[in-house]
């Protein structure tokens, strides 16, 4: 598939306030698409949006996956299921029997770096780290073709996150998976194919992230890309 698996036209969105101001945004397929901005900026919105979770009050988002998932930075797991069940509780919707469901929830913990000992604990028996590991894998098992992340790994060390970050990495080479990541992390940012910066709702700039860096459209954009990579 090539083009634009999503796309945000004219959109806005508020509460009491305007938090989205007529964002347009391409997120190609096969890409990885990170979202920086300071606090408050909409970042979390336009996911929510991406997902279908919040509708625009005007403008239009267009999203041509057949099949999503999501991390958030909360794993929010089930306490009363195992790793593996909670990694094959999305497959129950999808159809295969019982036995398939466990077989590719197994198959999936191990590629994010789970032991099989590991898919038998509870989540409180399990790190931060292992509990976003179950939550990235149970987002993964289902196949999707748009993965959303809303700053999945900001609340790790910084090693855990390097790794996890190493992983997605991985998967995304061999299965061509579109991603929309929020981050605050800039040398994360920097390792995607494109970056777009918004600040009080609005898009000050998208592209490569080099190009980003080497030509900010605005000082908004110098300021908190040099702050966020400490260039």
């Amino acid at each position: 598939m090539s083009g634009p698996l999503l796309q945000f036209r004219g959109v806005r969105f508020g509460y009491q306030a305007p938090v989205l101001r007529g964002i347009d945004l391409d997120v190609e397929a096969g890409s990885i698409t990170a979202v920086m901005g300071p606090s408050g900026s909409g970042k979390s919105t336009l996911l929510a949006l991406a997902a279908g979770l919040l509708r625009p009050d005007d403008g239009a988002v267009h999203r041509r996956s057949t099949r999503l998932g999501m991390v958030f930075q909360d794993p929010a797991l089930l306490p009363w299921r195992s790793a593996l069940d909670n990694v094959a509780f999305p497959l129950i919707a999808l159809g295969p029997p019982k036995r398939e469901r466990r077989e590719r929830a197994r198959a999936m913990l191990a590629n994010v770096g789970l032991s099989g000992d590991d898919a038998g604990k509870y989540p409180r028996q399990l790190s931060g780290g292992m509990r976003q590991r179950v939550a990235l894998a149970r987002a993964l098992v289902i196949e999707p073709d748009l993965l959303l992340c809303d700053e999945p790994f900001s609340a790790l060390d910084a090693l855990v996150r390097a790794e996890l970050w190493r992983i997605v990495r991985a998967i995304h080479a061999r299965s061509g998976l579109t991603m929309l990541i929020v981050t605050h992390d800039g040398p994360e940012a920097l390792q995607c194919d494109r970056l777009a910066i918004l600040s009080a709702g609005r898009l000050e700039q998208v592209g490569v992230p080099a190009e980003i860096l080497r030509h900010p459209a605005s000082d908004v954009v110098r300021t908190f890309v040099a702050a966020a990579t400490g260039n």
